[in-house]
């Protein structure tokens, strides 16, 4: 919703100050000048993406108008699976422990978190790391640098679509001048006609000048940061489930391992340690009251 505002009142000010000052709007409307700048900068951007790129900033597009970054249910799902896992790792055998990271759909733990179960990659990366847990012979420096490099390429894949679209916008002001050069070859073959036609066609060329900086300033741009923004929130799992495992590593009980986590966790979605402290013992239904008068509350 704060995207569709944002571009509401950006188009709204420059149109209307634009008329305000005297300007005819209708000048403005150049299409075929549009469609060369967004029609070249659409190719670019195939051109200079692989399609699975291609296809994951689209996702990224979605994710970033819609808000679809983790809450505080979500948080507390996946503080909770920690430390039901952490307690299975302290008080029972490999093979009983095993048989959760070895099937996380069938187990009882990954069950009741359901929005760690629905997300395949962070529960690859918790199995995973749970797995070297479990083997023992690794210390827990070596499982940090390890945890460090694979978070740092899970951002660097999630972070594609903002580059992407940051070299695109980068791109626009130069396109720009190309449709406004291609305006004025066109001004050029019309020198023999009247001053105002002669001027129409020379005030259309500007408007490439004009869209390709706008566009890229004031709409593509701020549009990749909002991207960024969302990806990186995306990507915060992966911090909490880092710092958690290795707190347990270095002797940590469950319940303050989960603390550590939970530190991680940015403080607009960031649970109490009450509410987590009763999520985890006594499962993921018990704050469900507590959580949700909140949401109602709010709205």
């Amino acid at each position: 919703m704060g995207s569709f505002v944002g571009i509401v009142i950006t188009v709204a000010a420059l149109l209307g100050g634009f008329a305000a000052m005297g300007g005819h709007l209708g000048v403005l409307m150049q299409p075929w000048e549009f469609v060369i700048i967004m029609g070249t900068a659409a190719g670019t951007f195939i051109m200079a993406n692989p399609w699975k790129t291609v296809a994951d900033t689209g996702l990224a597009c979605v994710q970033a108008v819609t808000g679809a970054v983790p809450g505080q249910r979500y948080y507390l799902d996946l503080l909770g699976a920690l430390h039901a896992l952490m307690r299975e790792l302290r008080g029972k055998g490999r093979n009983e422990v095993e048989a959760h990271i070895d099937d996380p759909a069938s187990s009882e733990i990954f069950k009741a978190y359901p929005s760690v179960l629905g997300d395949p990659s962070l529960l690859q990366f918790i199995c995973d790391y749970v797995r070297l847990i479990i083997m023992g012979n690794a210390r827990t420096h070596e499982i940090e640098a390890l945890m460090d490099e694979e978070i740092h390429t899970i951002v660097k894949s999630k972070l594609a679509p903002y580059h992407a679209l940051v070299v695109v916008s980068e791109a626009l002001p130069a396109l720009g001048i190309v449709a406004a050069v291609l305006g004025v070859i066109k001004a050029m073959g019309a020198l023999d006609q009247s001053p105002k036609l002669l001027g129409g066609f020379i005030g259309a060329a500007l408007v490439g000048t004009f869209a390709g900086i706008f566009l890229s300033y004031g709409i593509i741009s701020p549009f990749a940061m909002k991207v960024k923004m969302t990806r990186e929130k995306r990507c915060r799992p992966y911090i909490i489930v880092k710092q958690t495992l290795l707190a347990f590593m270095n002797g940590a009980m469950p319940q303050i391992a989960v603390e550590h986590g939970r530190k991680m966790i940015a403080s607009p979605e960031r649970p109490s340690i009450d509410v987590v402290e009763n999520e985890t013992i006594a499962g993921p239904k018990a704050v469900v009251t507590e959580v949700e008068p909140k949401a109602a509350r709010a709205s």
